[in-house]
């Protein structure tokens, strides 16, 4: 019994893994993990998304840009804490990914904002958009839509610091 549950356990782990593993996208150095926006309410004319972005290699490239058909002005924005406030500021010149560097765009730091939305996001949904590199190019990444308690998920290959 012990090794049926055993062989079970590794079975869902590898699954998971692959599973996570699968909504990575890679062009050139740089990896996409984790895409994903919080719902709206009704009525919302903004959103965000939020990721991680992983360049593995020898050289900084930078986000300069992105694209939704969601939104008439998606936007890069960091949001900061100054003196006890919140502050929130459009990045005009685009997000530094350095080299051998993580970026994680996460509520309270960096993030893609969706203004003018379209329509209301909905917990479930998926959207495409494509995120803007100065080296490696237009990227095209899936955001999945989570409920409005929900965070990133934290999971394999997916860790928070």
């Amino acid at each position: 019994m012990r090794i049926l549950s055993l062989a079970i356990s590794m079975l869902v782990a590898a699954f998971t893994a692959q599973f996570a593993a699968a909504h990575d996208i890679t062009k050139g150095d740089l990896v996409i993990s984790a895409p994903w926006s919080r719902a709206t309410p009704a009525g919302a004319s903004v959103g965000a998304g939020y990721v991680v972005i992983t360049n593995k290699g020898l050289s900084a490239d930078r986000l300069v840009s992105l694209t939704t058909d969601l939104a008439d002005q998606p936007e890069i924005h960091e949001m900061t804490n100054e003196g006890g406030v919140m502050k929130m500021r459009p990045l005009a010149k685009g997000l530094a990914i350095p080299a051998g560097g993580v970026v994680r765009l996460e509520p309270g730091g960096y993030h893609l904002m969706l203004l003018k939305l379209k329509k209301p996001l909905t917990a479930g949904q998926r959207y495409k958009a494509t995120l803007v590199f100065e080296k490696a190019g237009p990227v095209e990444v899936q955001f999945e839509v989570r409920a409005m308690g929900e965070g990133q998920k934290k999971g394999p290959g997916h860790h928070n610091h």
